[in-house]
């Protein structure tokens, strides 16, 4: 990673993490939301593509990856960044994600940003938006929603507005519902 990259994502954040509490706690959430706003919960539908696929779509376009798991796109991006790598700020309003994962973890009180995500990855990128555009081209949602800064700072904006700084990874939000 290098100051002057652009930060991009591939993958949906929190899909497998809402996939899951669907299936944790399915009364509560078919009671809240109607039929068909679950049906974009479907695997086949959503989940096209795996970290293989993605890796392969940006072949040589990134100098840095690391795969979005347990923790979320959090925790993926402070591993990325992680010892002697550099700093780095991003947009939370730019990472992908389904509608439906922002409902159902307001529905309990989750971070999606800390939720369990599957296939799905953070790089940085010469060119982030070539390699999005790369990814989009084979179907996988991506988004260039940062870059590289020099120094050591982990600035996180929400918009135009700076949210702060980029802590620890926490434990998975799904963890508060077992």
């Amino acid at each position: 990673m290098r100051p002057g990259q652009d930060l991009i994502m591939a993958g949906l954040a929190g899909f497998k993490g809402t996939r899951r509490i669907a299936g944790l706690r399915p009364e509560q959430v078919e009671e809240h939301f109607p039929a068909m706003f679950l049906k974009s919960l479907e695997a086949e539908e959503n989940c096209r593509w795996d970290q293989e696929r993605i890796l392969k779509g940006l072949g040589d376009a990134i100098s840095d990856w690391e795969p979005v798991g347990e923790g979320g796109v959090l925790a993926a991006l402070w591993n990325l960044s992680g010892p002697q790598k550099g700093g780095i700020e991003f947009d939370l309003k730019k990472i992908p994600m389904k509608q439906v994962t922002v409902e159902i973890c307001e529905l309990f009180h989750l971070n999606p940003y800390r939720l369990l995500t599957g296939d799905a990855l953070v790089a940085a990128a010469d060119n982030g938006g070539q390699a999005v555009r790369c990814l989009r081209a084979l179907g996988i949602p991506a988004a260039v929603i940062g870059a590289v800064r020099p120094g050591w700072a982990r600035r996180m904006y929400h918009g135009s507005e700076e949210a702060g700084f980029l802590e620890r990874p926490q434990p998975d939000e799904i963890e508060k519902l077992k």
